[in-house]
């Protein structure tokens, strides 16, 4: 049992499936172990594959340092020393350097490494605002960057020196930002928030947005360390890519008279090779979809995008649109599944893809000319990331049932393995089986869950079990090792993990199906996940239980306004006033185009409120939140505490300072899920 303070601090991230990347566990006994709290590390993450020219050789992050590994089966190892971070890792054209950021001259900077022997790297920029991505002009001469527009001070073209001065003054300003983020800037020297945007909150440490977005391009000439201003205005740009000629850069922008008030993006073209001040813009798109990812064709005819039909339910197509101007057209429409990255044919006659589908990541590839999609790996597994060399072989990033990522090459529908980052951890550690599941709503709706059972699971026994929503909502529970899930499960509790309609993996329809209605349509498909368990014989229907964090939060709520069968719930973040976030959150976008205003639809807005049914809770609840989360203001737990406790019901409330909707620390995330585990225990009453 816990004695809770009035204000604790935790760590969460916004969905319940991800992971944190840690040290690999050095367990003397290699006798299977059930999981522990302080495993919430022991898995480390490992990045994306990166092909050397030639295919011979892929690299890639790995506990903060480069590594390589032979792509036709071999020893990986480490190419930078420890001690200092590497990532971005990208080879020359000529295959004899590979280049990579790394932090070790006191901020992130590109560095060189010869490739014959991997010896001592070169440090290549000094750069005072040091560089977050690595993006090379063709002939690897340049570097295209997103900055603030005050980057190169007063001049469109500045030496490196301006851009330090101009990177002192924005330190200071967020510096009093982060301040009055946590309300305690120094009274004598605080300066009041004046604000004229519509959009003006961010989470994460942002706060009160009182300028204009203002993330430009520039270029930075390696040779004369000079830095170009490409793009101006009040807008700002992301997303950039370049001309396979180097000569233009393609990026993403919202150029509205109003950005704030609008989903949309479009495609921009500037150019990038030309001395001239003036750098004319070129609209390559006007439509109303929202754009991300764009990349051109080898050949530079045509440039490939991810298009979706609005910002909050839309799953991301393939789309191409002519480089010279022209009709975008569809490419992925046959698949209707949602694209999360892709890569071009080095002969620009097929691209590469990784879609949603089913609770899992899939590789395919779609033709040019006509859109025909040929299906390379499917099946039980999450692809994210991948490289393909000149020849068409295929290098991937993949987590398979309860194991974490490695990488693989792809031969024929098979996979090689070349790295098993975390070996010690899974052979010395003992897990419960995860499987996936669906069942069938009165309705006719098919929905699909995952369920993981305790390590030492007895068939004919029933066990507790928790009910875990996801967030988003648009957003889906994958295979793949969680360790959230599985310590939940070696404490003795079945955990049920169901993507009911408004995730992803399903199609645009499926998502679409909560529009207007969240927590209605979806309600039948989260409580049909418990009573699946219950017919298999898993879960006990007298020791059921409910959590979830963000959306899940919300739905959390939402159950407990509709039924008292769980007998202890734990809501994490989840909105339950609607109206009260009006304006107070940062998702007005979102409000106004799904809803309208509440003076307009005030009936709307309370229809999906589980506050407004607070006087039918019977059911113990914890309610934790951030104290300056933006994203799902704390208020709304307060709500639903203050109300539970005027009405008697048990609950507690558990405030974290300086916390916003994600990205803490990790003993916070200790406490997090040992207090939902420990108020759960404490209802779980066994006949």
């Amino acid at each position: 049992m816990y004695r809770l303070n009035a204000l604790l601090q935790i760590t969460l991230v916004l969905t319940l499936t991800g992971l944190v990347p840690v040290h690999a566990d050095d367990h003397e006994d290699n006798t299977p172990r059930l999981l522990m709290l302080d495993d919430i590390e022991a898995v480390k993450s490992i990045g994306s594959p990166v092909l050397s020219p030639d295919g011979r050789l892929a690299a890639y992050t790995f506990d903060d340092r480069i590594h390589v590994v032979p792509t036709r089966g071999g020893d990986a190892r480490a190419v930078t020393a420890s001690g200092a971070s590497a990532s971005e890792p990208a080879w020359s054209r000529d295959g004899d350097y590979l280049y990579f950021l790394s932090d070790r001259s006191g901020s992130s900077q590109l560095w060189r490494l010869p490739v014959e022997a991997f010896g001592e790297a070169e440090q290549l920029t000094e750069l005072e605002r040091g560089i977050s991505e690595l993006e090379f002009s063709p002939d690897q001469s340049k570097l295209l960057m997103v900055m603030d527009d005050d980057a190169s001070g007063d001049d469109a073209e500045a030496e490196v020196d301006d851009d330090v001065e101009a990177n002192a003054d924005i330190a200071t300003e967020s510096d009093t930002d982060a301040d009055n983020d946590n309300f305690e800037a120094d009274a004598e020297t605080s300066k009041p928030f004046v604000i004229t945007r519509l959009h003006f909150k961010r989470d994460a440490g942002e706060g009160y947005l009182t300028e204009w977005p203002s993330d430009h391009l520039y270029t930075y000439d390696l040779d004369s360390e000079t830095l170009t201003q490409l793009t101006d205005g009040r807008y700002s740009e992301g997303d950039a890519a370049w001309s396979p000629d180097g000569d233009t850069v393609v990026f993403v922008s919202n150029r509205e008279e109003d950005p704030d008030r609008y989903y949309r993006d479009d495609l921009w073209l500037v150019p990038a090779a030309t001395d001239d001040d003036e750098r004319p813009l070129t609209r390559l798109t006007n439509d109303t979809d929202v754009k991300s990812s764009p990349a051109f064709s080898p050949d530079g005819k045509l440039v490939a995008y991810l298009s979706a039909v609005d910002g909050v339910y839309g799953i991301n197509r393939l789309t191409i649109v002519p480089a010279a101007g022209g009709e975008p057209r569809i490419l992925s429409a046959d698949l209707d599944r949602s694209v999360r990255d892709f890569e071009f044919s080095a002969d620009g006659s097929h691209i590469y893809l990784t879609y949603e589908s089913h609770g899992g990541r899939h590789l395919a590839r779609v033709r040019v000319r006509d859109g025909r999609i040929e299906r390379l790996l499917e099946g039980d597994r999450v692809v994210s990331g991948f490289d393909v060399d000149a020849r068409g072989t295929v290098v991937a990033r993949v987590a398979t049932s309860n194991r974490s990522h490695d990488l693989y090459r792809l031969q024929g529908a098979t996979l090689q393995p070349l790295t098993d980052v975390n070996a010690a951890f899974f052979a010395s550690r003992q897990l419960g089986q995860q499987e996936k599941v669906s069942y069938t709503l009165d309705d006719g709706t098919v929905v699909e869950a995952f369920i993981t059972l305790p390590p030492d699971y007895e068939a004919g026994r029933r066990y507790p079990a928790i009910l875990n929503i996801h967030g988003g909502p648009v957003a889906q529970f994958t295979w793949g090792y969680s360790f959230r899930a599985q310590w939940l499960a070696a404490q003795g509790y079945v955990v049920i993990e169901p993507n009911p309609r408004g995730s992803t993996g399903r199609g645009q329809d499926f998502v679409n199906a909560i529009y207007k209605t969240w927590g209605i349509t979806e309600y039948p498909d989260v409580i049909g996940a418990a009573d699946h368990a219950i017919e298999l014989g898993y879960a006990d229907p007298d020791r059921l239980f409910v959590t979830g964090y963000s959306y899940g939060g919300y739905m959390t709520n939402v159950v407990i306004t509709r039924t008292d069968r769980f007998k202890a719930a734990a809501s994490g973040a989840g909105h339950s006033l609607i109206v009260a976030n009006y304006g107070h959150d940062i998702y007005q976008k979102w409000y106004n185009w799904e809803l309208g205003p509440p003076w307009a639809n005030r009936e709307g807005y309370d229809r999906l409120s589980p506050f407004l049914d607070v006087d039918k809770v019977q059911t113990p609840t914890i309610f934790l939140g951030g104290r300056v989360d933006w994203n799902v203001p704390v208020l709304n737990a307060e709500l639903m505490y203050q109300a539970l406790r005027y009405r008697g019901i048990d609950s507690t409330l558990v405030v974290y300072p300086d916390a916003h909707h994600g990205g803490w620390p990790v003993h916070f995330e200790k406490d997090y899920i040992e207090r939902i585990a420990a108020w759960f225990d404490k209802y779980d009453h066994a006949d």
